[in-house]
């Protein structure tokens, strides 16, 4: 099913982040507010993730935003649900929310709403992050410094502690939470130092308490909060574009332990909220998002790496980052994309971007079709039972030491991804304006013959 045929879009990266989702959800959402009368009743919905999420979007005139925390489809007027599945950064909201106002957006705020179900990240967290990955040093995982993973390390720990958007109503209830997060942050900032982790006194200070309650209670008093009902209203009302955050390689249970996010980066959280509020997941497409080439932001294993695309592939939206580390480039890897597609349950339809890009790079880039390592040779990964940390560390071992056969594309690339993949391409995208995408002008849908050669569920 495409996304035109489609009433709901799910939309996933299928690679190491940085796909181009931003601008493939703001076509799709200016696509669905002109069908939805009015806009607003269409819909994003952020389903994973949480702050650190980039996504860019440029507009006709030039104008650009990175959008964090708002949908990417707020530039077309189409309001975001923050679900449960979200973490919440409230300070950064606002910060958000003042940025798209002065580009012209009127009053943003009334065009996000949050589930009072939905962890908060602070600066508590953020704190501990920064110094927990400064103590790894040379063996840094990767990290955005917002505090995400330790948001969900402390609720895993503290379920009764954990503070959600809900808490911003009780005042009382928000102070003894925010009371109990300072000192475990504090206590664990101090254990790093005094355990002689390089780096882990470099942690920023941390906040008062009492300047932490106005500004969440700011923030209950300004946003809407909803609860149970509120996705089952919005997909009767109108579309869903359900918006990603990260990649499938990012996965926390299937990506390169330990190079990974701690969120669940495939299909499942959207289809377990849509299903929840009684869609018919016959009506929903999964979009799976890939460059025509391969990228990376920081740590983390890279097979299909070759700096010296760098020149060749303008990245005027990400670079190296304090905490992320250098933005990295290299060629369209099939191992890795058959992966995704594998552990993420399949696609329905692809979307290709950067194809701009690519057509300017010409024959420097390439296809990796298989690794090798150890003198085999690797066409497909295997993915391991669910959860399964010591199988995903023996992947990241394995890219850690292959190398792979390059060949040259020999086709286009919608209809090499569409023929390997067994996958139809539904968008192509020429450059980052919700203008420059496309449904396909040829048909990329794959042949008997393609289908056979992988294996999707």
């Amino acid at each position: 099913m495409s996304p035109a045929e489609a009433r709901h879009v799910i939309v996933a990266d299928l690679g190491f982040g940085d796909a181009g989702k931003g601008t493939i959800v703001d076509w799709l959402a200016g696509r669905a507010a002109a069908t939805a009368r009015p806009a607003r009743t269409a819909a994003v919905l952020r389903f994973n993730g949480g702050a650190q999420a980039a996504h860019t979007v440029v507009r006709a005139d030039g104008t650009s935003h990175t959008f964090a925390q708002f949908g990417a489809g707020t530039f077309a007027g189409v309001p975001t649900l923050l679900t449960r599945h979200t973490l919440v950064e409230p300070l950064a909201l606002a910060r958000e929310a003042a940025a798209l106002a002065a580009l012209g957006v009127p009053a943003p705020l009334d065009l996000i709403s949050v589930d009072r179900a939905a962890l908060l990240t602070t600066p508590l967290h953020a704190a501990v992050n920064r110094a927990r990955e400064a103590a790894r040093g040379g063996a840094a995982h990767g990290s955005c410094g917002i505090g995400i993973g330790e948001t969900m390390s402390y609720a895993l720990d503290h379920p009764d502690l954990a503070l959600r958007a809900g808490d911003t109503e009780s005042p009382s209830r928000l102070r003894r939470r925010l009371l109990a997060l300072r000192e475990w942050a504090a206590t664990t900032i101090q254990t790093l130092a005094g355990a002689g982790l390089p780096g882990a006194g470099g942690a920023v200070p941390l906040p008062d308490v009492n300047e932490l309650i106005r500004a969440y209670r700011a923030f209950a008093r300004r946003v809407r909060l909803t609860g149970a009902g509120e996705l089952a209203r919005l997909a009767a009302a109108g579309p869903l574009v359900c918006e990603g955050a990260q990649g499938v390689l990012l996965d926390e249970w299937r990506g390169f332990h330990p190079h990974t996010t701690w969120s669940t980066t495939t299909f499942a959280n959207a289809l377990e909220l849509l299903t929840e509020a009684g869609v018919d997941t016959g009506d929903v497409c999964r979009l799976g998002v890939t460059r025509t080439y391969a990228t990376r932001h920081g740590a983390g294993p890279f097979p299909s790496e070759d700096p010296s695309l760098a020149p060749l592939l303008p990245e005027p939206h990400n670079g190296t980052g304090r905490w992320q580390g250098a933005f990295r480039v290299g060629h369209l890897d099939l191992v890795l994309l058959r992966y995704a597609l594998e552990v993420c349950g399949g696609v329905d339809a692809l979307a290709v971007t950067h194809l701009d890009t690519a057509a300017a790079a010409g024959d420097r880039l390439k296809v990796a079709t298989a690794w090798r390592a150890g003198g085999t040779r690797i066409t497909r990964l295997r993915p391991g039972p669910f959860a399964d940390l010591a199988h995903q560390r023996r992947l990241t071992d394995l890219a850690l030491a292959a190398t792979p056969d390059l060949t040259a594309p020999g086709r286009s690339w919608p209809g090499l991804l569409s023929g390997e993949l067994g996958v139809p391409v539904a968008v192509t995208s020429w450059g980052p304006r919700s203008g420059d995408k496309h449904p396909p002008t040829m048909d990329f849908s794959p042949t008997r013959e393609d289908r056979g050669r992988v294996p999707v569920p």
